[in-house]
């Protein structure tokens, strides 16, 4: 029997690709997206359910308003900017880390990780899929390998059927991952990269930054 998985699904990079490369390998048999006060939330929630609609998989918005109570950084904090342009060097590993700690929400992933894992013991599915990156686990160790890793051991204490995590591009830069994607014709025109939820991508903060470059490097474009 083919084994399924759940998706955490952000209508980024990243994890339209694990979502697209999970159908491949896999089964989704639902694809999770969180709104916790985060600017792009419409936009994520409205992409995710066309990506899902386009691929005939089961969408699920779940809304977390408490986790943007926990922080006042910009991602989910209006008061404060969200670094953009000149005051970003992506390939500054030292300017990335402030940046990084202006968008952070505390434990975000493994609130958004532990969630799913109840969700994939309950419909039986085997794996639960993040969209992580060796490029942003640099400032991010909350994307790392080394974090699935400790995630597994913990889930096969907390779930009865011992839910795992996989993640199909946690060793990629955002390059590479943008190639996987082409290669599984991912719909990289529903993709939502922004840190903003305007009627377009900024292009100016560091996720669209990453994005932009690593579209271009493919020579790829929306």
């Amino acid at each position: 029997m083919k084994q399924q998985t759940v998706v955490l699904l952000s209508s980024g990079l990243d994890s339209t690709v694990n979502f697209m490369q999970a159908r491949r390998n896999f089964g989704v048999k639902l694809a999770v997206t969180f709104q916790y006060g985060q600017r792009a939330s419409v936009r994520e929630v409205e992409r995710s359910r066309l990506i899902c609609e386009r691929y005939e998989v089961s969408h699920k918005v779940i809304e977390l308003p408490w986790l943007a109570e926990l922080t006042s950084t910009s991602l989910v904090n209006r008061n404060y900017d969200v670094p953009t342009g000149k005051r970003l060097a992506i390939d500054d590993v030292t300017i990335s880390q402030e940046s990084a700690k202006a968008v952070w929400v505390p434990n975000r992933n493994g609130v958004f990780l532990n969630i799913a894992a109840s969700i994939a013991e309950s419909i039986g599915a085997d794996f639960v899929v993040p969209g992580f990156n060796s490029e942003e686990a640099v400032t991010f160790p909350d994307n790392s390998v080394e974090y699935l890793h400790v995630l597994d051991q913990s889930f096969s204490y907390s779930t009865l059927t011992r839910v795992k995590t996989i993640c199909f591009t946690q060793n990629m830069n955002k390059k590479e991952i943008v190639l996987l994607g082409r290669e599984l014709s991912a719909p990289f025109d529903l993709m939502w990269p922004c840190y903003f939820g305007g009627a377009e991508p900024c292009g100016e903060c560091e996720s669209c930054l990453r994005f932009n470059r690593a579209m271009a490097g493919a020579e790829l474009k929306r």
